[in-house]
């Protein structure tokens, strides 16, 4: 869906923000180390790839306007048949060109002979200031060295700017082939959060449950989870971030997942919550209606023009009287939204951007006002209810944890829902849970 095509029209989109005199430097992550020699999988920076659609280490992107060999360049490792019969194949210098469209490839080892000479009468250096802090000591010792070299004449850049004001701004509006890939994301997410309802019965441990779902992501094509998955049942389900997932799941109590596929680098973030045994109680199912109105007040705040806080805002209000109807606060609704007393059980925010990491890039706000949605951004609905055992409620409500989450893609007329294969209405869920 993302092709070679597409970098291409992203490095133009780019190129026409920075001057035609200025430099832009983007290095790729780094392997970490798991433990002794065991490595974590290799997963390529979001700018860098976003960019480049380069998967391997030890890479530098570098964009340079009017450069008589290409304005394009890439810094790679070499093709080496030795360490790839261990480690695995490389695109090498020829790949990068071939496959990855790079005007020239140099040696990643090189990189300190070759790059500072392309950063000579360059105006402004782009990169992404602080995120790899070795590679900044680099870049600025090359700096450093050009200036020394000014009695022969050369220039040094006088400006290092970080390349996230320019860069994130592109990546927070959505273009259709990245809609295309996240609708993937979502029903591959969406499928796995189906396959954990049917499966999922009393006495299981929370991994089993995740097994079967992530099992689900593997077999739709996902490589690995945009996130460590969140299997949380009864009193775990008021942990937000809870990742032990090996407790054993009790009749009478709530599941709660919180778990989605990354595909072709682009996350999903889906949260469902429901009932072990397959039947809602009571007191489950008057705080989940609540939930789930609160995300539908939400998703009628989600469109062009209106303000990013406004669905956030919809939900709160909508949990606020549910939980003043439930008696588990006391006063007027006024009194309780002016006090935020409901953060006892509502503590986070309804949503936050979505794209290539699934805590995406953008700002939230422009000038200390609240950023109106356009079209083309995506994000999350994810309200939620939590009541904790050290709360002052009655022990009938005790450990029960919500919470709700889509991704929704803002469109022309209105939104998307890019998970709604995975079903949200309680009725619905039990019918699923039976079979």
């Amino acid at each position: 869906m993302i092709n070679q095509q597409v970098h291409k029209r992203r490095r133009a989109e780019l190129g026409n923000q920075i001057g035609g005199n200025d430099i832009v430097i983007v290095p790729t992550s780094t392997v970490k180390s798991r433990n002794g020699d065991v490595e974590f999988r290799f997963r390529a920076d979001s700018d860098f790839h976003y960019l480049t659609g380069f998967e391997e280490p030890d890479a530098v992107a570098v964009m340079c306007p009017g450069r008589a060999n290409g304005e394009y360049v890439i810094f790679c490792r070499e093709k080496d048949l030795q360490r790839e019969m261990w480690d695995g194949r490389r695109a090498g210098l020829e790949g990068a060109i071939e496959f990855y469209g790079a005007d020239d490839a140099f040696p990643y080892e090189d990189i300190g002979d070759i790059l500072p000479g392309m950063m000579e009468e360059r105006e402004k250096v782009y990169t992404n200031v602080g995120r790899y802090p070795e590679f900044d000591s680099r870049v600025l010792g090359w700096l450093n060295k050009i200036k020394l070299d000014t009695s022969s004449g050369k220039h040094a850049p006088f400006e290092l700017v970080d390349l996230s004001h320019l860069l994130y701004e592109q990546r927070l509006i959505k273009r259709l082939d990245e809609i295309q890939v996240m609708r993937k994301a979502g029903k591959m997410s969406a499928a796995g959060h189906v396959k954990a309802m049917q499966a999922c019965k009393p006495g299981m441990y929370e991994y089993q449950v995740q097994a079967e779902m992530e099992c689900e992501f593997r077999k739709a094509g996902s490589h690995y989870n945009a996130y460590p998955s969140i299997v949380a049942g009864g009193e775990n389900a008021c942990i937000l971030h809870y990742t032990e997932n090996d407790r054993v799941l009790n009749d009478g109590e709530l599941l709660l997942i919180d778990a989605g596929a990354e595909f072709q680098c682009y996350a999903s973030d889906i949260s469902r919550t429901f009932p072990i045994n397959g039947k809602f109680s009571a007191e489950q199912r008057a705080l989940y209606d609540i939930v789930l109105a609160a995300q539908h007040a939400a998703f009628a705040k989600c469109g062009v023009g209106f303000g990013w806080n406004e669905p956030h805002d919809a939900a709160v209000e909508v949990i606020a009287q549910g939980l003043l109807d439930e008696n588990l606060l006391e006063g007027s609704l006024e009194r309780v939204l002016e006090s935020q007393s409901y953060t006892q059980f509502y503590m986070h925010r309804t949503g936050h951007w979505l794209g290539m990491d699934v805590h995406d890039v953008g700002d939230y706000q422009v000038e200390d006002n609240w950023r109106e949605l356009e079209a083309g951004m995506v994000f999350t609905v994810e309200p939620g209810i939590y009541v904790n055992p050290n709360t002052t409620t009655d022990e009938r409500w005790h450990n029960i944890g919500i919470r709700i989450e889509d991704n929704v893609l803002i469109t022309k007329h209105g939104y998307e829902n890019l998970t709604s294969d995975a079903p949200t209405n309680a009725d619905d869920i039990e019918v699923v849970m039976a079979g």
